[in-house]
This record gives structure tokens, C-alpha cells and sequence, in this order.
């Protein structure tokens, strides 16, 4: 009778299901040095971007402050509509000179394009004044022009001022603005707004007689 032996164990493989994998579970962790080095080049990296975010802000910043200071206000160079009421108008034609730059132009018209010889002519020039209110001015030979009956046409008179060596008429308009009125050979000067009667004294101050 033949002896049976022990039943021999099978040895495992590591290919075998079920048995223990030798290296471990899971990816090995990196080592201290990995981890200071990927530290470093985040750091290092947000340090370079952070003046550049810096330098955009300070440019954004600026440009929406100089946009919002102009925001509104369009000016214009009246010079051309002076020089063209002067050479159609039968008179020496005065306009403000001269004015502190924060008085804004913002409109200047005149009706000279259409005139003949020896027709009346009207110029109006705008005015934004430092505190941003407006201030007009007005000549004209015509005294029924729809400008210069704008500020006569329901003024009450306030007496008189002396302003730049010249004597201008203190008036009220209809709309309770204040208005400047010098009269002299059948030629009108007017200067009325909303500005205050400082400013607009100041821009009465300044007209003389344009000189090209």
C-alpha cells in the first residue's frame, strides 16, 4: 500500500488573484524635495504676476477717471465762427479773450454764412464755467434776433455794474438768471446763464474787439 505524502502547498505568484501586491497600494508619495520644489515655482510664479495685476488695476483706475471727469462735456474751437461773423458783420465784432482754461467752450454759432453786404450778423458762443454751469454770450446789430430777445425780451432791469473799465446793465431774465447787457451804436452785447454772477462777470471782463 503506497503511502500517500502530505498534499504539497502551491506557491502564489505575484500575477496570482488575490495576492498581496509587493510595492503596496496606491501611487508612491512624493518626496520632501518634489514637494519644496512645486512650492517654490507657485510661489515664484505668483510673485511675477502679482506687480503685472497690480499695473493693469493702476491703468484701469486712471482711464475710468479721466473718462468720467470728460464724460458729457464736448467743446468746440470758435475761433473759425468768430473769424467768419467779423468778416460778414458790418461792425467791429467783440468776443471774450483771454479766459481762464477751465472755461469751457461748448458751442459757437453765428448766422454771418447767409449774410449779404450790410446785413446784421449774430454770434453766440457757449460757455462750461468752472463750477459747470453755462454761461452765454451774445452780439448782435439785429435787436429783434431771437438770441437777444431771449434775454431782454421779459428782463427787469437791476441797475448797472462796472465791469473792465465798461458800464453793463444789470438785468433778470424771465428765468431768473442773471444777464449783462452793454448797448453801443445799435450794436447788442449780452452775457446771461445759469453760472454765477462772478463768472459771469468774468467772461464780460474779457470781451474786446476780435483781431484776427
Amino acid at each position: 500500500m503506497t503511502e500517500v505524502g502530505p498534499t504539497s502547498q502551491r506557491e502564489h505568484t505575484p500575477g496570482d488573484a488575490g495576492a498581496p501586491d509587493p510595492a503596496g497600494s496606491g501611487p508612491a508619495a512624493p518626496s520632501p524635495t518634489m514637494q519644496r520644489a512645486s512650492r517654490l515655482n507657485v510661489g515664484n510664479m505668483m510673485r511675477s504676476i502679482l506687480p503685472l495685476v497690480v499695473i493693469c488695476l493702476v491703468i484701469v483706475a486712471w482711464t475710468t477717471w479721466r473718462q468720467s471727469g470728460d464724460e458729457g462735456v464736448r467743446t468746440v474751437d470758435p475761433s473759425s465762427t468768430i473769424q467768419l461773423a467779423s468778416a460778414r458783420a458790418s461792425y467791429p465784432v467783440p468776443a471774450p479773450e483771454g479766459l481762464p482754461e477751465d472755461y469751457l467752450v461748448t458751442s459757437a454759432r453765428t448766422d454771418a454764412g447767409n449774410a449779404g453786404e450790410g446785413d446784421p450778423v449774430t454770434l453766440e458762443i457757449g460757455y462750461l464755467t468752472p463750477s459747470e454751469e453755462y454761461a452765454g454770450f451774445v452780439v448782435s446789430d439785429d435787436p429783434s434776433a431771437g438770441a437777444i430777445v431771449d434775454v431782454v425780451g421779459e428782463a427787469e432791469e437791476q441797475g448797472t455794474v462796472r465791469i473792465g473799465g465798461q458800464e453793463w446793465q444789470r438785468l433778470t431774465t424771465g428765468r431768473g438768471e442773471t444777464a449783462l447787457l452793454r448797448e453801443s451804436d445799435g450794436v447788442v452785447v449780452a452775457v446771461t446763464g445759469s453760472a454765477s454772477d462772478e463768472e459771469l462777470e468774468t467772461v464780460a471782463q474779457a470781451v474786446e474787439p476780435y483781431s484776427p
